[in-house]
């Protein structure tokens, strides 16, 4: 299904409109800010919502609402698709007026979560619109709010529509050269916090126990865990601690990033982390934390959508590959599921995550073949 010029230039005129809602995740009256828009957007195209509000991260703070858009003329019981999306991006406010500001160059579309992953969240949108009456098998579409810390309070939600579906097309940033993801690492995320003895570091300083002091031991632990042989990376991303260059610590904390190529591995390392062991007897170790996204594995499921998802390409004159890779999506809960999944299938782009983040205008046409033939297609 061919997208024509003025589609294209409608297209990006919405998603600059998307861009400049800045939605970091600890923003969530922002997150709700475009979240209204695109109900708005639904209810003219006679779509259907189910809102979930009340959501909180692990520490208890707020979240946005996670929003399920469907056709209400086509609820039935049969397993359909799931389109799945995020509308929260890790880039805080103030970044498209200064660091990243909305820019073309040559082909490319530079902004704050253009690519990760509000092109990716317009075009699942566009084709719900346009083909849930159309598609072979009645289509869903959930946004999530906090998929970049985890998706903490959207899991249950994700596996409960991903237990509805037939399989589920995951809108996150296509690859450079057409490519899309067909397997992901499992991602764990843990807290160390470190409980020293306070002291004058100069008349007493025998007297304090220093809770930097055992963070770095534990850092060097973690970081040593690390097998890229195996696929696994331990990464510790943030540290604090400390009240002075003249105080012994008292306290002291790491957050820490785990990578794993599997479930086995990660109930292994899982393991490994949670029962570390203070260095000094006199300092207490808490370790908290758990595996929050599981492993993603190409299976015959998955390995009939790529081939799908390559006949459709090929058909359209075009080159597609696919690969599996360390970041983790909300994808990787519905494919542990058993539930075919295909991921990477939004506007390609590059940067996530930094400020050079862009996407590729001459892309938009080919994603959009490749993701509404995934779905007019038997």
């Amino acid at each position: 299904m061919q997208m024509s010029p003025e589609a294209l230039s409608s297209f990006l005129t919405e998603l600059k409109e998307w861009v400049s809602i800045e939605t970091p995740t600890t923003s969530p009256e922002k997150v709700n800010e475009l979240g209204r828009l695109i109900m708005a957007r639904a209810k003219d195209a006679g779509l259907a919502a189910e809102v979930h509000s009340g959501n909180k991260d692990t520490r208890g703070a707020p979240l946005g609402d996670h929003i399920v858009l469907y056709d209400p003329e086509r609820m039935s019981n049969e397993k359909g698709i799931l389109l799945l999306s995020h509308i929260d991006t890790v880039h805080p406010i103030g970044t498209l007026a200064h660091t990243l500001p909305w820019k073309k160059e040559g082909d490319r579309l530079y902004g704050p979560g253009i690519a990760d992953m509000k092109a990716g969240v317009l075009l699942a949108f566009r084709v719900l619109a346009a083909l849930s009456k159309k598609s072979h098998l009645p289509i869903r579409m959930l946004i999530v709010s906090d998929e970049e810390i985890g998706s903490p309070s959207s899991r249950r939600l994700i596996e409960e529509e991903a237990a509805k579906a037939q399989y589920v097309l995951v809108t996150e940033p296509g690859r450079p050269g057409n490519g899309i993801v067909s397997g992901r690492k499992g991602v764990g995320r843990y807290f160390i916090t470190c409980h020293g003895r306070p002291a004058h570091s100069g008349r007493a300083h025998a007297e304090g126990r220093s809770a930097i002091r055992e963070l770095a031991h534990q850092i060097l632990a973690l970081e040593d865990m690390t097998d890229e042989s195996r696929g696994i990376t331990v990464n510790v991303g943030l540290i604090d601690g400390g009240t002075g260059a003249n105080v012994v610590a008292e306290h002291a904390s790491a957050v820490v990033d785990l990578r794993v190529p599997d479930e086995a591995t990660g109930t292994e390392m899982n393991e490994r982390i949670l029962t570390l062991k203070a260095v000094d007897p006199d300092v207490e170790l808490t370790v908290e934390g758990a595996i929050n996204r599981p492993g993603y594995v190409k299976d015959k499921g998955i390995t009939a959508l790529v081939e799908k998802a390559e006949t459709i390409s090929q058909a359209d004159g075009q080159a597609l590959f696919d690969l599996s890779t360390g970041g983790g999506s909300d994808g990787n809960f519905s494919a542990a599921m058993g539930v075919p999944t295909l991921d990477a299938l939004g506007i390609v782009g590059d940067g996530a995550h930094t400020l050079q983040e862009y996407i590729e205008i001459s892309s938009i046409p080919v994603r959009w073949n490749l993701l509404t033939e995934l779905v007019l297609q038997k």
